[in-house]
């Protein structure tokens, strides 16, 4: 089997809530997202998508994943899509960096490879723990007023855990969640996210000032060091986010004790194949466990699905339904989310479909 085409195409996906907002201005109205189809010579294809949540966000932006995949792709046409480590190594031969942009290409890679084979990728990323993750929903940055209304409409939809978003001004936000965590019934999951929007001084007054409150902290400061910093005055655990880049700021993570939970984000990660390696990794150091992505739609949350999935359930802390997000519907059979849960799509691979129809013509595209 060999790689003979591959299609990349740009989708905008618009918030179904209006726009997405985080702490010092930083907001999106949707995702822009890529995604890449690979086909191989026997005529069977796989799907990749990348998006990220803003340049503002991550060190990745939609125009940069276009361009490099522009780059990038013609160097795959005849491989073996199934050779996934040589694929990684290929690309980062080529390609110095930028895992985001490398990211579509090792999903639709990872994914004809589980077609291929007849199997959901689940299968082939150490087997499926349990039928369903655990779901968490966003508390967007916002006033005081606005965040308790977000926080009960998500728990009247039957949510129990919460990510609200901090990392401003630090006496709002030690108001606003004091305000959150006050009107949601007790025993709710929160997770303050600061997004690494702190100095150490700004964390250790919101540390400080919330000590009575339930929560889990994740990045609140930029550096793995100034995290660490603020964990050794922490009652509660931390976890790291914007941090983990790679399998080397991982193990760093680890040997300074600076975190007691990962999330990890395939876009920056560089794709399911690294995510999974760090992610096995991860588990055998001790680390609780999320893997998510900075956006996406149906393809997307399908790969993060099975990453999920296939994490021991005792090391999992829970996923994120992206493609409820956004308004535009890429792909059917889309992994099926019940109550405040979701479970792997039916079939082989991603197991989704992509509606075609919906993409349009492709931006680019390539043959061997």
């Amino acid at each position: 089997m060999h790689i003979k085409t591959i299609k990349a195409y740009r989708v905008m996906q618009p918030f179904v809530d209006g726009r997405y907002n985080m702490s010092k201005g930083r907001s999106a109205e949707g995702f822009d997202s890529l995604l890449v189809s690979i086909t191989s010579n026997t005529g069977l294809t796989g799907w990749g998508e990348m998006a990220p949540l803003g340049s503002f966000y991550s060190a990745a932006f939609a125009a940069g994943a276009r361009a490099g995949i522009v780059e990038i792709a013609p160097h795959l046409l005849g491989e073996d899509p199934r050779a996934l480590t040589r694929i990684n190594r290929l690309m980062d031969t080529i390609f110095r960096g930028h895992p985001y942009i490398k990211s579509a290409l090792d999903m639709a890679c990872s994914d004809l490879t589980a077609r291929a084979a007849e199997v959901p990728l689940v299968t082939m990323l150490g087997g499926q723990e349990n039928d369903m993750a655990d779901l968490y929903k966003v508390v967007t940055h916002g006033s005081v007023e606005e965040m308790i209304a977000n926080a009960r409409r998500i728990i009247t939809e039957g949510f129990h855990r919460l990510q609200v978003k901090v990392g401003g001004k630090v006496h709002d936000d030690i108001e606003r969640v004091a305000a959150v965590a006050g009107s949601v019934p007790k025993g709710t999951v929160i997770f303050c996210d600061a997004n690494a929007g702190w100095t150490t001084y700004q964390a250790r007054q919101f540390v400080d000032a919330t000590r009575e409150i339930d929560y889990t902290l994740e990045q609140p400061c930029v550096s793995i060091d100034d995290c660490l910093s603020v964990r050794r005055s922490l009652n509660k655990p931390m976890v790291l986010d914007e941090s983990v880049t790679s399998l080397e700021e991982m193990l760093d993570i680890h040997r300074k004790g600076a975190a007691d939970g990962l999330t990890l984000k395939i876009s920056r990660l560089g794709g399911v194949t690294k995510t999974r390696q760090i992610r096995d990794i991860a588990v055998d150091l001790g680390f609780m466990i999320t893997v998510e992505d900075t956006g996406g739609a149906e393809v997307d949350t399908a790969a993060m699905a099975h990453l999920s999935l296939s994490t021991p359930e005792e090391r999992r802390l829970h996923a994120i339904a992206f493609h409820q997000w956004v308004t535009v519907r890429t792909a059917t059979n889309a992994p099926p989310v019940i109550g405040s849960r979701m479970g792997i799509p039916d079939g082989p691979g991603l197991g989704i479909d992509v509606d075609l129809a919906l993409l349009g013509t492709p931006f680019f595209e390539t043959s061997h």
